[in-house]
């Protein structure tokens, strides 16, 4: 805690007119103060030099204040300690309501915060950021006048800032630039006026999330955004938590990776780059499976597919199935009524395919190709869904599909665009005229492309 700190929050605390030096530390209330010195009584303490008397106290040992007093600046002695400094706000009446600076709200917040006291913090740091309402709302009228320009900085713009200037006096010379009509100058002023309110305000959201306000969190974020897009903690911090709890959300997901892709571009050799693009990256598998639940659930079965297929030591193949599943699939009768349900489930994966349910989709393919591996129209279903999911054994599952039947590969894709979606049909096709360049039909399958 240092001492500045101090000071300004006990003369926050001087609620009464008082007759005592110029920058003294206030008497506790109830205790009467004389401006003459009282002389001292032989063998009793002395007061600190300038103190008035106080009727009724008990005398202090030399060199040192009464009990419970709070230290005097230039007497060498330590500033109260944060506990110290908190017990004397927490116990003294109406503080929270009484009417603050933004400097001083920010500095009893910024207190409460560093010492984990968030739902105080919260209070404070939110009676802080509404004294610097007028100067938002002044900078958000100046930027919009400016359209697409940028907005200078201070020092271009000559606002003539000092350090440790307070917000009203820098907010006065933005609205000052604005009266005279400098818009440029009013916008940089006003936003250099708001830095410690944005700092305020990424502050308080913290305490928001750690309270539990998640909602109220990322609404403080999303305020700070709208003034600076590239602030980095907030970037951080709203896209963090917005793929930490809105992990079914696909829009909110969609927003974290702009987020994480924000931060990268604007704050390339920031610590938190190298986990952003990572983050944004799992973000992208997210929204791409449908949700976490999805991507939990696709994991979880790649997972299993690894253990069941793992490929032979020096080969690329997939491991055969064991005999015992191979003499099962063998031993099971093929009647209508099996064939008939092999045909339903193919019909369904078809559907879930067009609708983007790649995970269903695999679901129904997996178990027709092990009763008919020459399916081609199995093979190219299943192959298709492994790409849409983008597993790691899509690539070889889609080259086999592609070399043994592309016919059934195209005809897929007619399936799609009968089935309204004509945007999954077109990639499949433009996949396999890439993929599949001596295919027989490949002049059919480019009129199919520019159609």
């Amino acid at each position: 805690m240092n001492l500045s700190l101090a000071l300004a929050t006990a003369a926050l605390l001087a609620a009464e007119p008082t007759n005592l030096p110029a920058g003294h530390p206030p008497v506790p209330p109830g205790t009467e103060a004389s401006p003459a010195t009282t002389p001292a009584a032989p063998g009793a303490g002395r007061m600190p030099e300038g103190h008035p008397a106080v009727d009724g106290a008990a005398a202090a040992p030399p060199g040192e204040l009464p009990p419970g007093h709070p230290p005097m600046s230039g007497t060498g002695r330590a500033p109260p300690s944060a506990e110290e400094l908190l017990r004397q706000l927490d116990t003294t009446e109406g503080l929270r309501e009484r009417e603050k600076t933004f400097e001083i709200a920010a500095s009893l917040g910024r207190l409460y915060y560093v010492n984990g006291r968030h739902s105080d913090a919260a209070t404070y740091l939110q009676q802080a950021e509404a004294r610097g309402k007028a100067t938002r709302e002044l900078f958000l009228a100046q930027r919009k006048k400016l359209g697409k320009a940028a907005v200078p900085s201070a020092e271009a713009a000559g606002c003539g800032f000092s350090q440790g200037m307070a917000v009203d006096a820098m907010t006065a010379v933005a609205q000052e630039r604005a009266k005279k009509g400098d818009v440029p100058g009013a916008a940089a002023c006003a936003r250099a006026a708001l830095a410690p309110v944005l700092d305020v305000t990424v502050m308080r959201a913290n305490s928001l999330f750690l309270t539990g306000d998640l909602a109220g969190a990322l609404a403080a974020y999303a305020g700070v955004l709208d003034v600076d897009p590239t602030h980095e903690e907030a970037l951080y911090s709203r896209s963090a938590l917005l793929f930490e709890t809105k992990g079914e959300d696909l829009a909110a997901l969609k927003q974290a990776r702009e987020g994480f892709d924000a931060l990268v571009a604007a704050h390339p050799d920031s610590p938190r780059a190298e986990m952003a693009k990572r983050l944004s990256k799992t973000v992208e598998e997210t929204v791409k499976a449908g949700g976490r639940k999805k991507l939990l659930a696709t994991r979880a079965e790649d997972r299993r597919i690894r253990l069941s297929q793992a490929a032979a030591p020096g080969t690329d193949a997939p491991r055969p199935l064991s005999q015992e599943a191979i003499e099962a699939v063998q031993n099971t009768e093929r009647t209508p009524e099996l064939e008939q349900g092999l045909a339903k489930l193919v019909e369904e994966g078809e559907e879930h395919l067009a609708r983007g349910r790649f995970q269903e989709a695999l679901a129904n393919y997996t178990r027709v190709v092990p009763f008919q591996p020459e399916n081609g129209r199995a093979k190219a279903g299943m192959a298709w869904a492994l790409v849409g999911l983008g597993r790691p054994m899509a690539a070889r599952v889609w080259g086999v599909a592609v070399q043994s039947d592309p016919a059934a590969v195209e005809k897929l894709g007619d399936t799609l665009k009968t089935k309204g979606d004509a945007k999954g049909a077109k990639a499949l096709w433009e996949k396999l005229a890439s993929d599949a360049p001596d295919y027989s039909n490949k002049a059919g399958l480019q009129a199919k492309l520019t159609q």
